[in-house]
């Protein structure tokens, strides 16, 4: 592949990234502005515990919903011969499923409010089981303004529904409380009522935000034709079954941890959804760097499959990884190194579990990489290898979390998420190499790891000697300037040849 054709694919990938990266940012942005709105204005951090525990879940059922097809669609949407029929076949396959799980959900509700200890709370379990389904309806539309490069339009149906999400998020949590009680005659007494959970009204306001999304992809879902490609539906089941024990896992070392401390903590279910609360929220500023990872992650998946369709895409690859690396590297210093900025984002009543933090960035870094890695299993077709690698993960996951958080609490959850996503990286790295292999400069990533890690701890023993908040920002910024240098100086003919940012190095 000429350098030239190299350079502009890169250059695509890094503008759908930007456009991906728009709507996640504001997604994930919403998530850490939702944080404070919840964590001052909920009376009590078991509640938010709650809210821990029903998003630990929902996102496992998600997978059950969807089993994989939104990667099997980019896979086959890629070949002439099922072009025609991979969408309405992909939309049906889904409307037909999601059909039937939410039936058999909605029968065995009491079951699953069980399993996360909210079977005391069925409006809480119903509205969850309607926010699982309209997700699962949206995947495949939304799969397809990737496919087809339009991520504008991705952006501003993500954006809008996000905002949705918002609005009404403020509008049951702080404004109805406030304006409902005064008025007895007020309308907002039909649609609220204060001896209702809040977190009722959390869900609610999500479930309008699926139901919104929607509504703006009319335009994909009237696209739909009743044209169902047997052979081409089994195909893809064979593909991306595979992919639901991966995804399983994956979200089982995403956010089972919140069900597990539940589960395993000592003392009493107020104390335990407290300790979940406080976990969940102080997780929610490590979600900075699942921002880029997961914008990335949006663009680059559609687009390793396109290259691939070419010859010797292993370079490419290999470069993405690089960028990917160095950029999630400074994302590393930008939230560790500023914590005085992040921690007013959650009520000072769960800045005691702040110490996750770090630990849970050097985890997601981990887990960006092996998204990068993971290519070698999806253009090879061996989804098994995928699922095997996250159940490796997944065991990690819970025989950490099972062995110490008895005695160490969310601090165990937070090292086992490390340890999981670690492994997962290694273990991709190793075995990918050997069948699929990539030209990964691996040891001068590992040094840049590295030295961003060993920044912070000599941040943190200084600051140990004198904890001064400007101080501390003040040090941030050199530390993140002088490794800026560092890296310009080493990959100087690298962005040299990079638009817009060549001409202003020398």
């Amino acid at each position: 592949m000429p350098k030239d054709h190299k350079l502009s694919s890169i250059k695509k990938l890094a503008g759908q990234t930007l456009w991906y990266g728009i709507s996640s940012i504001a997604a994930r942005f919403v998530n850490l502005l939702l944080t404070p709105l919840l964590t001052y204005n909920l009376v009590f951090k078991s509640d938010y515990g709650k809210i821990g525990l029903i998003y630990a879940a929902i996102p496992i059922l998600n997978i059950v919903f969807t089993y994989g097809f939104e990667t099997a669609y980019f896979r086959f949407a890629s070949k002439e011969e099922y072009k025609k029929d991979i969408y309405s076949t992909a939309c049906l396959s889904l409307l037909f499923s999601t059909v039937l799980f939410s039936s058999v959900l909605w029968v065995y509700q009491n079951a699953f409010g069980e399993i996360i200890g909210l079977q005391d709370f069925p409006l809480m379990i119903q509205i969850s089981i309607f926010i699982i389904a309209s997700d699962a309806l949206n995947k495949i539309p939304f799969a397809r303004l990737r496919q087809e490069g339009r991520p504008r339009k991705f952006a501003f149906i993500n954006i809008g529904s996000i905002l949705i999400n918002v609005f009404f998020t403020w509008f049951f949590i702080v404004y109805c409380p406030a304006h409902a009680a005064g008025n007895s005659n007020s309308f907002l007494n039909i649609i609220y009522s204060k001896n209702t959970n809040p977190v009722v009204y959390v869900l609610l306001a999500n479930l309008l935000q699926s139901l919104f999304t929607l509504v703006l992809l009319t335009k994909e879902i009237k696209a739909i034709r009743f044209n169902f490609n047997t052979k081409l539906w089994k195909e893809m089941m064979i593909y991306s079954l595979p992919l639901v024990i991966a995804g399983m896992g994956g979200m089982i070392n995403e956010t089972f941890d919140r069900l597990m401390l539940r589960w395993w903590l000592p003392g009493t279910i107020i104390q335990r959804e407290e300790q979940v609360g406080i976990y969940n929220a102080c997780y929610k500023l490590s979600i900075l760097i699942t921002l880029f990872v997961q914008a990335f992650r949006l663009g680059a998946e559609p687009f390793f499959f396109k290259q691939a369709e070419g010859g010797s895409p292993q370079k490419t690859y290999a470069r993405v990884m690089k960028f990917f690396v160095i950029t999630i590297c400074f994302v590393f210093l930008f939230i560790n190194l500023f914590i005085p900025v992040w921690r007013p984002f959650i009520s000072p009543a769960y800045w005691e579990g702040l110490a996750i933090v770090p630990i849970l960035v050097l985890a997601n870094m981990c887990l960006g990489i092996y998204y990068n890695l993971s290519i070698w299993y999806k253009v090879t077709n061996r989804t098994m290898a995928g699922a095997t690698i996250t159940l490796i993960g997944a065991g990690i996951t819970f025989l950490i979390n099972f062995l110490f958080i008895p005695r160490f609490g969310y601090m165990a959850s937070a090292w086992a998420t490390f340890a999981c996503y670690a492994t997962m990286m290694v273990v991709s790295f190793v075995w990918g190499q050997k069948a699929y292999y990539v030209p990964y400069v691996w040891k001068k990533l590992l040094a840049y790891i590295a030295i961003v890690v060993m920044l912070f701890f000599i941040h943190k023993g200084i600051m140990s000697l004198w904890d001064n908040i400007y101080f501390s920002l003040m040090l941030g910024i050199v530390f993140t300037l002088a490794f800026m240098a560092f890296v310009l100086r080493i990959e100087k003919k690298e962005f040299q040849q990079m638009p817009f940012i060549g001409k202003y190095i020398k």
